[in-house]
């Protein structure tokens, strides 16, 4: 059902719930403990409760809105950068200035790497989707704070081209519990983006190397967080930073795990595959946890429509898309557990072969990522 859009700042509110970790923080930096836990709380159980309450969201805004009418909603992916840096450097301040102990300072940078992680990273890849020069930046800002900088390649030029095909190493197969699919994206995917970049300045008839390959920036800015973390905190301001990029990242291949687990792209033959479609994501309505991600969880239309800001994207039905039965954060947690996630998701991927490709009488090939693919993309 689509719905008139509304613009003022009191319709996008809910959308700033990631503000929400900052206060909690703030006590945990205060107040040391046990209190880090308050931001994992936040962000996993407090939505997935709201998400029971709340129910879903099945309303489509107008996709013609202007993007004049999207102020409010694109400011707080905007101020976001300022808001995570301070969190990082002045927690680091803080812990290597005796305000914390050793496991105090560890859980702080748990509950921060949750927030680089849930918050952070889903603001950056709404950014580099971006034409805006100053958004594009904040988002390669927000991910070199998560040492993940590569991100932005391997996203826009291999998983936007190839999800749901063996090319795609973000695209979970078929019965692959999450640690095997967690150390594989770890492995593939710098050197997926590497050769997505090398194959581009090839085309123009530039080397690797040259200046317009982004890993430099990309190098540059991961290298100067890290100089940063040491003038503030020395090595142990080092290994904090590196500990809270380590959680976000953890925090970012779940979400990736479950946004395409076991859908595949129809195989046409001689390396061709089928345009993506709704049914190649995993869609999820539910009200909360899509106000925390900015609407993440309508991954269906921003395949189909990558270049759909997120206050516009749409929803699907079950007869379009296969559809979640939680939100992000419960199935996380459904991830890190691989019985209790083969249990409730394998049914559904094989309801979801049914309904689509009922055509198809084998999937092993499928299952085991070994259908061939287009040489241009090896």
């Amino acid at each position: 059902m689509q719905t008139a859009f509304r613009a003022r700042l009191i319709d996008a509110l809910p959308f700033w719930l990631s503000l929400g970790m900052v206060p909690l923080a703030l006590i945990a930096m205060r107040w040391g403990g046990w209190w880090f836990l308050l931001m994992p709380l936040y962000a996993w159980y407090l939505m997935t409760v709201l998400d029971s309450v709340l129910g879903l969201n099945d309303e489509n805004p107008d996709t013609e809105t202007p993007e004049s009418q999207l102020f409010w909603y694109r400011a707080i992916t905007i101020i976001w950068f300022p808001v995570q840096a301070a969190l990082i450097f002045g927690g680091i301040w803080w812990a290597t200035r005796g305000g914390l102990s050793g496991w105090e300072s560890l859980g702080l940078f748990f509950g921060i790497g949750v927030a680089s992680g849930t918050i952070g990273i889903v603001y950056a890849h709404e950014l580099l989707h971006q034409k805006s020069p100053l958004e594009r930046w904040l988002g390669d800002l927000l991910l070199a704070s998560t040492l993940y900088s590569h991100f932005r390649t391997e996203h826009l030029l291999v998983h936007h081209s190839w999800v749901a095909t063996p090319r795609d190493a973000v695209s979970a197969r078929y019965n692959e519990g999450f640690f095997r699919f967690f150390l594989r994206v770890l492995r593939e995917c710098p050197q997926s983006a590497w050769k997505a970049e090398t194959r581009r300045l090839a085309r123009a008839g530039r080397s690797s190397f040259d200046r317009r390959n982004p890993f430099w920036r990309y190098g540059a800015l991961q290298l100067g967080m890290l100089a940063l973390a040491a003038l503030i905190g020395g090595w142990w301001g080092v290994g904090l930073f590196v500990w809270q990029a380590f959680v976000a990242i953890w925090q970012l291949e779940l979400t990736n795990y479950v946004e395409h687990y076991g859908l595949s792209r129809k195989h046409l033959g001689d390396g061709r595959y089928e345009h993506v479609m709704p049914r190649h994501s995993w869609n999820s309505s539910h009200t909360a946890t899509n106000w925390l991600l900015i609407n993440l969880q309508r991954h269906s239309d921003h395949h189909y429509k990558p270049d759909r800001r997120f206050p516009l994207l749409q929803t699907y039905s079950q007869d379009e898309a296969p559809q979640l039965p939680m939100g992000y954060p419960a199935m996380t947690f459904l991830a890190m557990v691989p019985p209790l996630w083969r249990r409730r998701m394998n049914p559904r991927v094989r309801a979801w072969r049914r309904q689509f490709y009922p055509e198809v009488e084998d999937w092993q090939p499928y299952n085991r990522g070994a259908l061939p693919m287009p040489r241009n993309a090896l």
